[in-house]
Formats: structure tokens, C-alpha cells, sequence
């Protein structure tokens, strides 16, 4: 009987074990065969993970064209524009456990561009249990909840309902104050929002410690900025204010990193040279009596060679027309001068 009774419960343990070890079991055989992802180290505990390729959106790449980057401090992950679908996160997701260990706690989401957003359809259970929260901007939320249906549409269109399967609008669930503080580690983040800049509420955080900046879609290099829902007039200050902070990183709509010091990363100059330009040049146009439909007239020679030229040019110069009309009218004499 005794004896009997000891192996049971030798049998009751091992199958104990096993139960208790069968979910580590099934999560080691899922790391395996997951995808991995190329992670690139920016500064301790900050990592990025680059689009395969620099341009727009095409099945090839399933709408990932924009860098999602992550903090990581012990088991607790922060991602900073998570991406553009739910399968995007859901990689990002078992790519942080796997690799890190570390489950995400928070969500930040820049602005509202659906290539950023939509893989917060990843994370929709543990933000409906409130186990993660979404922080962005009053007005970027207000914009997801405007645009996302037709983003989503659009964005199906253009990367494929394959890579698009399950997607669904997640928006945020906090908004975010200018001169907050977000705290990961020994990482803390400065909340700085440019009004009417890339778009209606542009989220930027600023490390100082380690001079990591991360600025949403304001920074681009060698592909044409998209001023959809922009405002050259709120847009440039705005990149001098952010060249001001001196930044040695900068993880934008791609990672720039300062050549020497006291020098800038060349997103910050690049995207303010094309937009200056543009604004010269459509003022210039208006000078010489050019329609606004003749957006050939205000070409830019020097950024035809940039991705997405031809695709947004145009559109550029039209949304830069009628933004700088009524300043270009202001500079007219009035006809009581001219009867003088």
C-alpha cells in the first residue's frame, strides 16, 4: 500500500512538471520558428527595427516603410510607432518576448499616419484590460479616429489584404501633455507636441541623457515629405527647434544619427531644405503669375532623385499654394498704391 501510494505520487509529480513546463515548452518552439527581427542597438536599452526598404507602401513590404523602435528596461518594453497591421505587431510582440523577455507596457503613437498606428490591432485585448496603455496627442487621436477607417481601406489597397488580414482601429487611450515626463529605466522621456507641423498634432519625446530624439513623421532623408495633413508655416519652426536640441539620434520616419559633433543628423537639414524650397519656390511661381494646377512650374531639380517624388510633389506644391496664397496676397500692393 505505502509503496503503491509513494509512486503515485511520483507519477502526480511528473505530470505536475509537465503541465507547468508544457507553456515554456510551446513558447521555446514558437521562438524558433518565428521570423526574427533584425534589431539594431541605437544607445543602451533603445532599439530599432528599419523598413526593409526606403519608399512607400507595396505588398513587397506589407506597409512596413516607417522605423518602430522600443525601450527596454528589465521586463517592461515601451514601442514607439508599433507599425502598420496586426501581424506587423503581433511579430513585434512575440520578438520582444522572445528575444528580450519583456512584454510591452506601453504604446506611443506619434501621429496619425495609418503605417505607424494600425499594428496597436496587435496589443487590443491587453489594452482593453488596461494591462497596456496608448499615449499620443489630443489631436492624433482625434485624427486616428477621423482618418483610420479610410487609411485602413487605403492601406489594404496598397499593401494587400494578406498582409492586412485582422487589422482592426485601436486608438489611444491616453493623452499626452506637453513637458510630461515617461519613465522607462533609467530612460526619461521629455513630451514635446508641434502643433500643425507633419500633421495636426505631432508627438515628440526627447532623451536628453543619451540625446535620443524621436520626432514622428517631421524628419525625412532622401524621400519627399508628405504634407497631407501638413503646414509648411508650423513645419519648419519646428525643425529648428528640434536641430536646437542638439540630438545625436534621431528616429523619425528613418534613424539619422549625427556625424560629428556639433552637427546635426542629416534628416534635420534635408527635410528643411525641401520644404523651404518648396515654399520659395510656389511663392516664386505666384510672382510669375503660374496657375496652381501647373505644378510643373515648381519642380525641385535637386530632390527629383528622392523616393516618392513623383508620386507627392505635385500634391506638395498644391497644399503649399493654398497655404501661402493668402500671405502671397497680403505682400501685394494694394490698388490705392498703385494709383499713386
Amino acid at each position: 500500500m505505502r509503496r503503491g501510494f509513494r509512486l503515485s505520487w511520483s507519477r502526480a509529480a511528473l505530470w505536475l512538471t509537465a503541465l507547468l513546463w508544457w507553456p515554456s515548452l510551446q513558447a521555446a518552439q514558437e521562438c524558433r520558428t518565428l521570423e526574427p527581427v533584425p534589431w539594431r542597438a541605437v544607445v543602451p536599452g533603445v532599439w530599432v527595427w528599419l523598413p526593409p526598404e526606403h519608399g512607400d507602401v507595396t505588398p513587397a513590404n506589407g506597409g512596413h516603410v516607417m522605423p518602430v523602435s522600443v525601450l527596454i528596461a528589465g521586463r517592461a518594453a515601451m514601442v514607439i510607432d508599433p507599425g502598420p497591421s496586426q501581424a506587423h505587431g503581433l511579430r513585434l510582440r512575440r520578438s520582444l518576448a522572445c528575444r528580450f523577455g519583456a512584454r510591452v507596457r506601453w504604446i506611443v503613437n506619434t501621429h496619425a499616419h495609418s503605417e505607424n498606428t494600425l499594428a496597436n490591432s496587435a496589443f487590443a485585448e491587453d489594452i482593453a484590460a488596461h494591462r497596456v496603455e496608448v499615449l499620443a496627442s489630443g489631436p492624433t487621436r482625434e485624427g486616428m479616429s477621423l482618418r483610420c477607417p479610410d487609411c485602413l481601406v487605403s492601406l489594404v489597397h496598397r499593401a494587400g489584404e494578406r498582409a492586412m488580414a485582422g487589422t482592426q482601429i485601436v486608438l489611444p487611450t491616453r493623452t499626452l501633455s506637453e513637458g510630461e515626463l515617461l519613465r522607462v529605466g533609467r530612460l526619461r522621456l521629455r513630451v514635446m507636441r508641434v502643433e500643425h507641423g507633419h500633421t495636426e498634432g505631432d508627438l515628440v519625446l526627447w532623451e536628453s541623457r543619451t540625446r535620443v530624439l524621436w520626432a514622428g513623421g517631421l524628419a525625412y532623408q532622401d524621400r519627399v515629405p508628405e504634407l497631407a495633413q501638413g503646414q509648411l508655416q508650423g513645419w519648419l519652426p519646428a525643425l529648428d527647434r528640434l536641430q536646437a536640441l542638439a540630438p545625436r539620434h534621431l528616429i523619425s520616419t528613418v534613424w539619422s544619427s549625427s556625424p560629428g559633433d556639433g552637427e546635426p543628423p542629416p534628416a534635420l537639414p534635408a527635410t528643411r531644405a525641401y520644404l523651404q524650397a518648396l515654399r520659395e519656390a510656389t511663392l516664386r511661381a505666384m510672382d510669375e503669375g503660374v496657375q496652381p494646377q501647373d505644378t510643373g512650374r515648381v519642380a525641385l531639380p535637386a530632390f527629383s532623385d528622392w523616393a516618392g517624388y513623383g508620386a507627392r510633389h505635385g500634391f506638395n506644391v498644391l497644399r503649399a499654394w493654398r497655404e501661402l496664397e493668402p500671405e502671397w496676397m497680403d505682400r501685394l500692393p494694394s490698388t490705392q498704391d498703385v494709383g499713386r
